[in-house]
């Protein structure tokens, strides 16, 4: 603990109080048994440091931090359930950046069985939500092996696959519509469950998969499907690798896009 304490604050003090005024004594915190862990990669192999990370509880604290970032100059590391294995969420060590973590935005805001459609917050955790649309008799199909700490907000945000690619796609497939905060507070107002939209660029897109690069993704609208009647799984040696590939192809042509994961 003492190493990780000499590091430097480098980020203002009149900035840290700002956003302390923006999101409350419960919206952040600057406690290092906190923060260390949120600072380390899950490989061991780096340790960053900010001075804080915030909490935001809504949108409009994210952007109002956000915008006090972009005004005085200070880096920002989105972060959602740290679940990731290359280093994306980690700041880097000099205490110069600050951590915006999506972990209260947690809400299922609504799920529409007649759209097949949720509507959900960035720090949703995967499980939760597979969980939600069960409840509905509904099927999210993302699925992946961190689903029970991970947040839907970087599983955009990483365009995560999972093991149903085959049939459902990336989760760049799953996305209806988004809302984000973009780089100097704006909000983009993207969160619409319209299926047939033909209008213009898909502007959704461009965020998803862009590991927050281009703005923190703080809600989705999620496609939702029937749940599968009936499932079966079946355990096919082969002699080499290139046999897998024919028998994969032979699967689809006989049961076409029934085929979930291979």
């Amino acid at each position: 603990m003492q190493e990780i304490m000499e590091h430097p604050n480098a980020v203002a003090d009149a900035v840290l109080e700002q956003i302390k005024g923006v999101v409350g004594a419960k919206g952040y915190t600057i406690d290092p048994d906190e923060i260390a862990p949120l600072c380390q990669s899950w490989r061991d192999n780096w340790q960053g440091w900010v001075p804080m990370v915030v909490k935001p509880a809504n949108v409009a604290e994210v952007a109002a931090v956000v915008a006090i970032c972009a005004d005085s100059g200070t880096p920002i590391v989105p972060q959602g359930g740290n679940t990731g294995l290359t280093g994306g969420s980690q700041p880097h060590d000099s205490g110069a950046e600050i951590i915006i973590s999506t972990t209260r935005m947690n809400k299922v805001r609504e799920i529409d069985t007649v759209n097949n459609t949720m509507t959900v917050e960035a720090g949703c955790i995967l499980a939760g939500l597979q969980d939600a649309a069960a409840a509905a008799d509904r099927l999210f199909p993302l699925s992946l092996a961190a689903e029970g700490t991970c947040q839907i907000g970087g599983n955009l945000s990483t365009n995560a696959g999972g093991t149903q690619v085959l049939r459902y796609g990336n989760a760049r497939n799953l996305v209806l519509g988004l809302e984000v905060v973009l780089p100097d507070g704006r909000i983009w107002d993207g969160l619409r469950g319209l299926r047939k939209d033909n209008t213009g660029y898909d502007l959704k897109q461009l965020f998803i998969g862009a590991e927050g690069t281009l703005g923190i993704i703080t809600a989705a609208v999620l496609k939702l499907f029937p749940k599968p009647t009936e499932v079966q799984t079946a355990l096919v040696a082969v002699p080499e690798p290139a046999a897998s590939l024919t028998l994969l192809d032979r699967a689809t042509e006989a049961v076409g896009e029934q085929v979930t994961a291979f």
